[in-house]
């Protein structure tokens, strides 16, 4: 959830930045439909119903389309502050994949938060995971609307949407005619 808050910093950036919101659409983003596609299946995959009727299959079909959102987004790295979600996603994926197919979330972060709901999830507390650096180590506070955990990559993740959308904004519509 950390990543939702770098959508409206964007776009207030945008603006300050002489943005409109027209400008958006004039990104030339490539196979938007497979990251879309990564996404749509990830929100369906935290759902409790289809959690509690995949199971064990969450985390092949998890692992495959983060690995499909990457690949759109390598698609599209000559668009400003794609490079930065990239990077993010990479090694979000890496530290997934070193772990066993879940985000390790530190003890100390998860502490602080509500317990989780049941179903399948792509995290878990792990004490001493692979490449800890790159793993969920950090917390929203419990006041923050979405508090959760969530790690460098996360970070990332989220300064590259906000440069996305500032500078798309800023993108001059295109003349026809």
């Amino acid at each position: 959830m950390f990543i939702l808050y770098a959508i409206p910093i964007g776009i207030i950036a945008g603006y300050l930045l002489g943005g409109r919101l027209q400008g958006l659409a004039d990104i030339p983003f490539r196979w938007g439909w497979l990251a879309l596609a990564g996404l749509l299946v990830q929100v369906l995959l935290f759902a409790e119903p289809v959690a509690a009727t995949i199971g064990a299959a969450g985390t092949p079909i998890y692992l495959a389309s983060t690995a499909a959102v990457l690949i759109a987004v390598l698609r599209n790295l000559r668009i400003p502050g794609i490079p930065l979600v990239a990077l993010g996603a990479a090694s979000n994926l890496l530290a997934i994949l070193v772990n066993g197919g879940v985000m390790p979330a530190s003890p100390e972060a998860v502490a602080a938060l509500e317990p989780e709901a049941a179903g399948f999830s792509n995290s878990a507390v792990m004490s001493d995971p692979v490449l800890r650096p790159l793993t969920d180590i950090f917390t929203l506070p419990p006041w923050v609307p979405f508090a959760n955990v969530f790690s460098i990559g996360d970070v990332l993740i989220g300064l590259g949407v906000v440069v996305v959308i500032a500078l798309g904004m800023r993108q001059r519509p295109t003349q026809t005619g």
